[in-house]
């Protein structure tokens, strides 16, 4: 069993079950309580290029040929990527592999320049807010307070310590690596 990770696009037809899933997990957690369209409509709330290079990343994780995991983050501001999409096959969950990818895009953002993470999660997706705040993350919310109050939770964690020195070939696309590697 290897697992790889595949830098690529939205549009990557291999990206299809991380957003089909993705629309079927929020729909089914919230439904329409924050968009009339539900999931899809969040989804596709950002164009497929907020994800690309030189600013962003997508990046899926591939085992045996199957996606199994993904994510992505987009410009927030000068020092800032914003992660997106953080996603793992629900049958394969509890297995670390969200945090295999947290990890890997925090890299890649280190990579590409950023010090600072932003992200958001649900307030009922409680396995994200203990992901977060187990990979040093910190909550900009009151985590003692019912999160439903808030709707949308987020985090932020700095990253600096991750910086390298500037590549020219950081932000080539498509790009595979064995999960786990040394970065």
């Amino acid at each position: 069993m290897s697992d790889t990770f595949l830098y690529t696009s939205p549009l990557d037809p291999r990206a299809k079950p991380l957003i089909d899933e993705l629309i079927h997990e929020y729909d089914s957690r919230y439904g329409t309580y924050f968009n009339a369209e539900g999931a899809a409509a969040e989804l596709n709330r950002y164009p497929p290029e907020a994800f690309a290079p030189p600013y962003g990343n997508f990046v899926l994780l591939i085992r045996n040929g199957e996606t199994i995991g993904g994510g992505a983050f987009k410009h927030y501001d000068e020092r800032t990527a914003e992660f997106k999409r953080i996603w793992t096959r629900s049958d394969l969950r509890r297995q670390g592999l969200a945090r295999k990818v947290l990890v890997e895009l925090e890299v890649q953002a280190a990579r590409q320049g950023y010090t600072r993470i932003y992200l958001t999660t649900g307030f009922r997706q409680p396995e994200a807010v203990g992901l977060y705040l187990n990979d040093g993350y910190t909550a900009l919310f009151d985590t003692s307070a019912d999160p439903e109050i808030y709707k949308s939770l987020p985090f932020e964690k700095d990253i600096s310590h991750l910086a390298e020195p500037a590549l020219d070939d950081v932000a080539a696309e498509p790009r595979l690596r064995v999960a786990g590697a040394n970065h």
